[in-house]
């Protein structure tokens, strides 16, 4: 592999890593409230690399760079497309919210975002365990450092520490299951490894040790129980503008990882590992969902209903291989990634509203600052009752055909466990209907305790109009997305 091609594997990458120096040095000169040329820059930067990674994800070819370290693949530069949008819808809608709050005193709001961003893209790229590492600390370590941007907000800086306590921790069990995989394989390769692995010649009960830190680190990357106790405090303690972006793309690099090394990496041991997601499902299921329903704070509320939308994902991820056969792999993965996608877009629109009715000295996080919202203004009252019912499942919006993919794949198996396991999932999402609604009701028949007008700027109202419009049409007509992660699932098990 010649440099020239290594080079081109990693061209957004090299753009965004360029692209965030400039930009942190060009900010040292502009002295507007909200820093308009870093804005305008970063956003042109970002459309870019969207355009960019989303050009080489049409095309479809696997390549690889700098000795296997390195893969640029349909999945990787759709994840990465994605990834990039959803990190523009959070500067669009942070802006205003950041810059009422003296979080834009400098750059470092949108230079962190985008060296985030470019940690996320070194995790979906990377097909090594220390590539994957490496991403993973620069993803966190600028995740740290924006949820203490608001220096002198006590509850944001304990938010923090907090993150910055149990992340340390979580990617420890990820580096040592690596290392113990490592130690048994002798590769940091993930494609090596899954040759040895499958050959039989390294003792199972290393490999299952090394399994279980992984599993754990993964499971606290993306939030599910027990591995939760960090999403709720963070996501309340963490400016809304920064909630927003932390439990957006992230959630994209978590999957990405996932797939990268427990399933390129570790297929042989599926019997293994899917038992062990078995377990975090149920769990995220049960405890996210049934703790949602005692909060009265909207931040909390999505939190511990991301820890219940993460319970999807990993049912996604547990059906793919039935008594060794890896027969249900697209169809089971393919779900999961369209899940974890359609999730992400509606969970922007949720928090987005929020942050739109957020003004300077007041927050609007309790779910009793939504009453009377739709008399305020009806069309957020409806972009917001929209994400509601689809994170709810209710036809015909989008989580409705992200929560049939996933059980359709528990389903198809005809295995009784995984349909027990459909079964169980469906009563859940009753439970998680229940504090959506209970939502849509005070936004609906509650009165308003102000009278207040939502004001917003125009590019706000166009994107969050344009993000609540996507969440009915994928909805409506599902075909499209679905078929490109089956598409990308199907070329990444072939590759």
């Amino acid at each position: 592999m010649d440099n020239t091609t290594s080079l081109a594997v990693i061209a957004p990458e090299i753009l965004l890593l360029v692209m965030a120096c400039v930009i942190a040095l060009v900010d040292l000169g502009v002295k507007t409230r909200l820093r308009n040329l870093t804005y305008v820059l970063t956003m042109l930067t970002l459309a870019v690399v969207a355009w960019m990674t989303g050009d080489l994800a049409a095309q479809g070819d696997t390549v690889y760079g700098f000795n296997r370290m390195v893969v640029s693949d349909s999945m990787a530069n759709w994840l990465k497309c994605f990834a990039t949008i959803a990190m523009m819808v959070c500067l669009v809608y942070g802006r205003p919210y950041a810059g009422d709050r003296d979080m834009l005193r400098g750059g470092e709001f949108f230079t962190l975002a985008m060296l985030s961003l470019l940690g996320i893209f070194v995790m979906m790229s990377g097909n090594n365990f220390l590539l994957i590492y490496l991403g993973l600390e620069l993803l966190t370590l600028s995740s740290y450092a924006l949820v203490a941007l608001r220096r002198d907000h006590v509850v944001a800086t304990e938010a923090a520490m907090k993150y910055f306590v149990l992340g340390a921790m979580a990617s420890g069990f990820l580096l040592y299951g690596m290392s113990m995989i490592y130690g048994a394989t002798g590769s940091l390769d993930i494609g090596t490894v899954f040759k040895i692995v499958g050959s039989g010649q390294v003792k199972h009960q290393v490999l299952v040790f090394g399994l279980v830190f992984i599993v754990a680190g993964l499971a606290f990357k993306l939030g599910a129980a027990p591995f939760h106790m960090w999403i709720p405090d963070v996501y309340q303690g963490a400016p809304s503008a920064i909630t927003l972006i932390i439990g957006s793309a992230p959630e994209l690099a978590a999957f990405a990882i996932a797939i990268r090394l427990l399933v390129e990496g570790l297929l042989p041991l599926a019997i293994d590992w899917q038992q062990m997601l078995v377990v975090l499902a149920v769990a995220s299921l049960f405890i996210g969902n049934l703790a949602a329903i005692a909060q009265t704070n909207l931040k909390r509320l999505f939190a511990y209903s991301t820890i219940g939308q993460m319970g999807f994902v990993i049912l996604g991820l547990v059906s793919g291989v039935i008594n060794g056969d890896p027969v249900f792999a697209r169809n089971a993965y393919s779900s999961s990634m369209f899940y974890i996608v359609t999730y992400v877009l509606t969970f922007l629109a949720a928090v987005g509203i929020i942050l739109l009715l957020a003004r300077e000295g007041f927050e609007s996080e309790e779910i009793a600052d939504l009453a009377g919202l739709n008399e305020r203004s009806p069309l957020y009252a409806a972009i917001m009752s929209i994400c509601l019912f689809s994170l709810a499942g209710i036809p015909p919006l989008v989580g409705f055909y992200a929560k049939l993919s996933v059980l359709q794949a528990l389903v198809v198996s005809g295995s009784t466990f995984y349909i027990s396991l459909a079964v169980f999932a469906v009563l859940m999402s009753l439970v998680a209907a229940y504090y959506y609604i209970r939502v849509v009701k005070v936004m609906y028949f509650d009165a308003p305790i102000t009278a207040t007008t939502v004001a917003a700027p125009a590019d706000v109202r166009i994107v969050l109009t344009l993000n609540g419009a996507l969440v009915l049409v994928l909805g409506i007509l599902p075909g499209g997305l679905m078929t490109l992660c089956a598409q990308a699932i199907v070329k990444m098990l072939g590759s």
